[in-house]
């Protein structure tokens, strides 16, 4: 039962004031005349006053409230490292216990994991949780267990009562990692750039670690390479991209007996291999409605670079003007099919015909151009079956189709083979199709394959576009000269743009026009692993070899010819690599440095700031769990082996009870007798002096 008074004034508290000022001067006026009852007056003039504030006596039903210790607990990653986790249990055992024993205690018990998508610890996000909880007014203190790498500290909420860290970890705990410091996300294939990096050491490093270390570098599926680098110093690695598309690079430093993890002994690097500039030579023979199609199409692309060897005159104008002075400059033949002929990704052979213009030294130029790994691109008229035919030329030896001298000239559509439903150059190209189907071609030249695969055909079933490798290079031939009725949109056209852009990117051995691959993205910790096969047969399991080295083979459903997928949620995050008969890919799940494997050895300077905020501390658990005191508000709240909270003393109202001190018929009663009295003493004292 708690008691006091309160006031319920029947005027305004102005007017009272007012009432009691004027009251004043009068008692000073009767003081300073003499009067004998000033006291008495002064009294009545009180208790008016007084009556009119209206005191009464309140009565308060309270109920104590009980003060709250909220425990906050780090599960993140980083707190199974070492003994951490072990630390981590006893402390919640004892600090249970010790707030058990405390009178009119409560503890609440708040644990927290990893950030989504790498956020790291949240420490201060689950405190502010907590807080959130609970009535302000109840917490007497808050204690954290964590080894100290909070990641949302800008989050620090405003605290109640003292905070205090418990801090995990040992004094010796070391920790080896690989620091990646800058990797590009785009490089240019073929060109030199400069990736940093540095092998660190934190923490109480013993001797043995030594100063240098084996650091091994794999990029993709390829036999890793070693090299021995000095700890503690900023490496500039030279890269190369080898190819197109995705790159894994992977470098990694073997673990050493003693450290913390072997978590962040590896880091990984996936970075888009991109082409500069696309180098085109167009050799154009014979004028033809096309030739322009091939030139303005190459030459509405920024990207390409495109040099264009043009014959004006056909081979049938015969006027005695000698070949070599036939252009208006020397043409630098030598300069494009010997000296940098290597320098170009694509050699497009359009109508071109044998007339001595190109000697047949450079042809075999070109064809070692291919073995080597160019590609060439033979778009093909009534010419092919002619005697001055390239395939009479030493280019037949990678041509993959012969002429047979006859050319078909009607009417016809092309087709998709069987195989150019499943083959990536052609898949899918009847959705590109106007309403009626693609518009006709005129013009087929009849040949025979010799090798290769036909992914289009023509006119009664003869091969139209033919795809082939050979060596390390690429071939193609379209054995028609009519591709430019789509691009005029005759009868409504046909995907032109997507067939030649498709088949450009196939010729230069971009990833994801490869007949055979075995590709696979990640989104958060799913995989989704897609394989393409130009094969009739479903490929044969998929092998998945994890972070850990353990394996497990998976089945691909079909999607659509020649394309099989699967989604698979991967169990940890890391390297992955996926095998499959013959082809292989690795795939990083997650960051390349997780945010929890950054800094690993525990500390509380982070949060040191928010600690002394309050007056709490920052104790180790591996010098001893520390005792639990009650401190009084504003005072220092840790010690040597203690943390204090502060009892709150909180309380919640049950029952409320107001009565009047005095009945209103008393105070006028007091007051009245008061001035009499006063009226009496006066008079007593005029006629004594009397």
């Amino acid at each position: 039962m708690i008691a006091q008074v309160v006031f319920d004034p029947l005027l305004p508290w102005a007017a009272i004031w007012a009432l009691a000022g004027l009251a004043l001067l009068l008692l000073a006026l009767a003081l300073w005349r003499g009067l004998a009852g000033w006291a008495l007056r002064g009294l009545a003039a009180a208790v008016l006053v007084t009556a009119l504030a209206n005191p009464s006596l309140q009565r308060e039903e309270r109920q104590p409230l009980s003060d709250i210790v909220i425990l906050v607990v780090d599960e993140s990653t980083s707190q199974t490292l070492g003994d951490r986790a072990a630390q981590t249990g006893a402390a919640v055992a004892r600090i249970e216990a010790e707030v058990a024993a405390l009178p009119n205690t409560e503890l609440r018990v708040v644990r927290f994991g990893d950030g989504a998508e790498d956020a790291g610890t949240l420490a201060m996000t689950a405190v502010s949780e907590a807080l959130a909880e609970e009535p302000r007014a109840r917490v007497a203190g808050v204690l954290l267990i964590s080894d100290g790498r909070v990641h949302d500290l800008e989050l620090a909420p405003q605290m109640p009562a003292p905070f205090h860290l418990l801090l995990t970890g040992q004094d010796s705990d070391w920790d080896r990692r690989v620091v990646l410091k800058n990797a590009p996300a785009f490089a240019i294939i073929g060109e030199e750039f400069v990736m940093q990096l540095q092998v660190e050491d934190s923490g109480a490093v013993p001797a043995l670690a030594g100063t240098e270390v084996e650091l091994t570098i794999a990029v993709d599926a390829d036999p890793p390479q070693t090299y021995t680098v000095p700890v503690g110093v900023d490496l500039d690695l030279p890269v190369t991209l080898p190819h197109g598309g995705l790159n894994v690079l992977q470098f990694s430093v073997a673990p050493v007996a003693g450290e913390l993890t072997d978590r962040n002994n590896a880091v990984v690097a996936q970075i888009n291999g991109v082409r500069d500039r696309l180098r085109v030579l167009l050799v154009s023979g014979e004028p033809h409605a096309g030739e322009r199609v091939w030139r303005n199409l190459l030459k509405s692309d920024a990207s390409v670079d495109l040099v264009h060897f043009t014959i004006l005159r056909p081979p049938e104008k015969q006027d005695g003007v000698p070949v070599d002075e036939l252009s208006l400059i020397a043409f630098p033949t030598r300069e494009l099919f010997v000296e940098k002929i290597s320098e170009f990704d694509l050699i497009i052979f359009d109508r071109y015909r044998m007339r001595g213009i190109l000697p047949m030294s450079y042809i075999d130029n070109v064809v070692q151009y291919v073995r080597n790994g160019g590609t060439v691109l033979v778009a093909a008229g009534p010419e092919y079956g002619a005697v001055d035919s390239l395939y009479r030329s030493p280019l037949a030896e990678i041509l993959p189709v012969a002429p047979t001298a006859q050319v078909v000239e009607k009417g016809f559509r092309p087709k998709i083979t069987d195989l150019g439903q499943r083959h990536p150059v052609t898949e899918g190209l009847e959705k590109f199709a106007p309403e009626g189907g693609w518009g006709r071609w005129f013009r087929a030249v009849e040949v025979e394959k010799l090798s290769g695969q036909t992914v289009m055909e023509g006119p009664d079933g003869l091969p139209l576009l033919v795809l082939d490798r050979v060596d390390q290079g690429r071939v193609a031939v379209l054995a028609s000269d009519q591709m430019w009725l789509w691009g005029r949109g005759y009868e409504g056209g046909g995907p032109q743009l997507e067939l030649l852009r498709r088949l450009a990117h196939w010729m230069l051995k971009e990833p994801e026009l490869e007949e055979e691959t075995l590709t696979a993205t990640a989104k958060g910790d799913v995989l989704t692993i897609t394989r393409r096969t130009i094969r009739e047969e479903a490929p044969g399991p998929l092998t998945v070899t994890g972070p850990d080295g353990a394996k497990v083979e998976l089945q691909m459903m079909r999607k659509a010819p020649g394309k099989y997928q699967l989604d698979w949620k991967a169990p940890a995050l890391g390297l992955y690599r996926l095998e499959q008969e013959d082809l292989t890919r690795v795939i990083a799940v997650g960051p390349s440095a997780p945010r929890e494997f950054v800094a690993t050895i525990a500390s509380g300077k982070a949060l040191a700031p928010v600690v002394q905020a309050t007056r709490g501390g920052v104790l180790r658990l591996a010098e001893g769990v520390p005792d639990i005191r009650s401190v009084a508000e504003g005072r220092p709240a840790a010690g040597r082996g203690w943390v204090g909270i502060t009892p709150r003393a909180a309380y919640v109202t049950s029952d409320v009870r107001v009565s009047a001190v005095l009945p209103g018929w008393v105070w006028l009663l007091l007051a009245a007798g008061l001035s009499v009295a006063a009226w009496l003493v006066e008079g007593r004292r005029r006629r004594s002096a009397r």
